[in-house]
């Protein structure tokens, strides 16, 4: 059984979408303000978001803004405002439909249906996902080419990115300052091995608590460096 969410402040709506939905076999969910309809959007398992605009606390920009960062689930915003420009923000944060106020009940049943199979086509289809690597509150994304430590995004330049990730994907190998070198920037190191130190030292600033004591890359001292598990 799907499960879907309904993050609407006016109540007698929201219960009336509410009703016409589990009468079409949905469990459905209901939120009143745009906190907790964001909070539980990003920590439970829903199939489907339907959210009003103007919502108390967060509007429902925000809150589809926010759960586009983190999953494809289909989105339907909902609206007494017919400005296109409210549609096309919608859409453009990653809204999969909008829908004016008033509309009938088995209008947004249809619609949340058809974006529900279409959902499931997809899924279904063998998308592949993004090539994720995870160590240690570090998570790395080798197609997005993105990085996180302990939840906060850090940027990372493209050897500093190739880098970190060659390490990471190999950890407690130890690799000589010429290794990394060769493999990361594709050519002997003739000598000037200082561009992988200076590289570890970025790194180190932008993964590591206290860059004194390291936490995941180590330093073995007169051979080079490892990734720690």
């Amino acid at each position: 059984m799907s499960r879907i969410l309904i993050v609407e402040d006016e109540v007698a709506i929201a219960d009336l979408e509410k009703d016409y939905l589990e009468l079409s076999g949905f469990e459905v969910e209901i939120e009143n303000d745009g906190k907790s309809g964001l909070n539980r959007a990003l920590s439970e398992d829903f199939d489907l978001f339907i959210l009003d605009l103007m919502l108390p606390e967060v509007d429902g920009f925000e809150i589809c803004r926010q759960i586009r960062e983190h999953k494809n689930t289909p989105i339907l915003m909902v609206s007494a405002k017919k400005d296109d420009i409210d549609k096309i923000r919608g859409l453009g944060l990653g809204a999969d439909d909008y829908v004016t106020k008033p509309f009938s009940p088995s209008e947004l049943v249809a619609r949340v249906k058809a974006h529900l199979a279409r959902y499931e086509r997809l899924i279904g289809s063998n998308i592949v996902e993004n090539d994720i690597v995870e160590i240690r509150g570090i998570r790395i994304d080798k197609t997005a080419r993105r990085v996180w430590v302990n939840g906060e995004e850090k940027q990372f330049t493209t050897k500093e990115f190739d880098l970190l990730t060659f390490l990471a994907e190999n950890p407690n190998h130890v690799f000589t300052k010429e290794e990394l070198f060769r493999e990361i920037w594709d050519m002997e190191s003739i000598g000037d091995i200082a561009t992988v130190t200076v590289h570890i030292k970025k790194i180190r600033e932008k993964i590591e608590m206290n860059t004194n004591k390291p936490q995941y890359i180590e330093t073995i001292w007169g051979v080079g460096y490892r990734f720690k598990l």
